[in-house]
């Protein structure tokens, strides 16, 4: 298996996983030199590695610090929002087609976030706005998801995952304000997404494909 941003939170924990289950994880991440953004990069390493499956979670998040600068969308830098889309869209659309040009049939599995479908909540954030690039570009992971699930039909299967907050070392006060609004009370662990990636992963997901799969604790049953 290929795993981008595997090397982060999230990535490393389902590396660990994926390992455990006795799965061989070749692992992609900028801090280990690898510039997804570089397409000269991601051309040559995929026109020489292979694998059945490819699992992307490599992102620009914008994560909450309480050393955070205030910004709304108001006054928002473009070429900042542009960031997002450089990494989470068009690296990953060109991660994805390398993948897709350079074997004959595979799966993939595309981390997205449920600020892809809804709005950050005011009540969750204080002072701050969570940056638009960020759910912007995510929202174009889905519509990534949903072309490639057709126009490489039918010998590539690939799905998203719409992935809720997940809590790693937030303030207090914010984990607090998010949980309140789960259904299940808490936020997300990164366990909460290794069944669901070990199904898509597996021949029993042969019939499944351009789905978007919501684990959130059920935020957006509200």
């Amino acid at each position: 298996m290929i795993l981008t941003g595997g090397a982060g939170y999230i990535g490393s924990k389902i590396a660990d996983f994926l390992e455990s289950k006795g799965k061989k994880v070749a692992i992609l991440d900028l801090s280990l030199g690898h510039d997804l953004t570089n397409e000269s990069f991601t051309r040559d390493w995929f026109s020489k590695n292979h694998s059945k499956y490819l699992i992307n979670c490599f992102a620009i998040d914008d994560r909450i610090i309480t050393s955070k600068k205030i910004e709304t969308f108001l006054n928002v830098d473009l070429s900042d929002v542009l960031r997002y889309f450089n990494v989470n869209t068009l690296a990953l659309l060109s991660v994805c087609r390398e993948f897709i040009k350079n074997q004959s049939s595979g799966g993939i599995i595309n981390f997205s976030s449920i600020y892809s479908t809804l709005s950050p909540r005011n009540d969750i954030y204080s002072q701050f706005e969570k940056n638009i690039g960020y759910g912007l570009s995510k929202a174009a992971v889905n519509q990534l998801t949903r072309h490639l699930a057709v126009h490489a039909a039918p010998n590539f299967l690939v799905n998203s995952i719409i992935l809720g907050g997940v809590l790693n070392a937030q303030p207090n006060d914010f984990v607090s304000n998010y949980s309140k609004n789960v259904p299940l009370k808490r936020m997300a662990n990164p366990s909460d997404v290794f069944g669901l990636v070990e199904y898509l992963c597996s021949d029993l997901a042969t019939y499944t494909t351009g789905a978007d799969f919501v684990v959130d604790g059920g935020w957006a049953a509200w």
